[in-house]
């Protein structure tokens, strides 16, 4: 089925965006069928077990998962609460988050001492087998998450250890999935969500995003001009 422009009804999409055109054609091209480029492979959902995803890079200057199980498929989106205050708000269901994220040591210079799951939208994006920073991806660089018909962005705030894939702060999942029940220990299990990093300069915000926001919308907001523009960028 094609995914269709969400129109935004609710307070709790506030902070969902209507998705380009552009967009709208990679997700459907590419969703179905095989990854050709395929950068690295042999991970898993987190959940099934099946090792069948890869980090994929058919699209130019870009990097998403993708699976060619059942006809091709995105991946889900498992909850991370890690980094500060990661037994705070519904993240206290969370039974394996950690006191720190990957990229701890370069957020001080933006006057924080961590991403707090809770408030800063991040993708967990790359694993220890697969460091996207070899294709060109920027710590804390915009992502962009198509997810219930909506997109979104988020920061490149962590990795994963281990090969599961498909995961972002709870913040992020719960924008995605308001109406879900989306807690520490419960996300979303289809695989249609599709997560794209950026290669190449000029993809973090630096300064201009909000790091110091009280919520995730305000955040959200301070790094929606980039995702954009880097959106804009690319092409089916």
């Amino acid at each position: 089925m094609h995914l269709v422009a969400a129109t935004l009804l609710s307070l709790g999409l506030a902070s969902a965006y209507e998705i380009p055109d552009n967009l709208k054609q990679i997700y459907n091209k590419h969703k179905s069928g095989k990854c050709n480029n395929k950068l690295a492979s042999g991970f898993s959902d987190g959940i099934s077990g099946a090792h069948t995803f890869a980090y994929c890079g058919d699209i130019s200057n870009a990097i998403y998962l993708h699976s060619s199980a059942n006809g091709g498929q995105y991946d889900n989106m498992d909850v991370d609460c890690d980094g500060l205050n990661d037994k705070g708000g519904d993240c206290g269901t969370d039974e394996t988050g950690q006191g720190e994220t990957a990229f701890k040591d370069q957020l001080s210079q933006y006057g924080i001492k961590d991403l707090d799951a809770n408030i800063h939208p991040y993708v967990v994006f790359g694993n220890t087998k697969f460091d996207p920073q070899q294709y060109g991806m920027e710590p804390l660089s915009v992502m962009a998450v198509v997810c219930n018909n909506q997109v979104l962005y988020g920061i490149w705030g962590d990795t994963n250890g281990a090969d599961s894939t498909g995961e972002a702060s709870i913040s992020l999942a719960q924008m995605c999935f308001p109406n879900d029940g989306i807690n520490g220990n419960n996300g979303h299990g289809e695989e249609d969500v599709l997560y794209i990093g950026f290669t190449g300069k000029n993809t973090t915000p630096g300064k201009n995003a909000d790091w110091k926001a009280g919520n995730r919308d305000a955040f959200e907001a301070s790094i929606k001009s980039l995702g954009d523009k880097l959106v804009a960028g690319l092409s089916a």
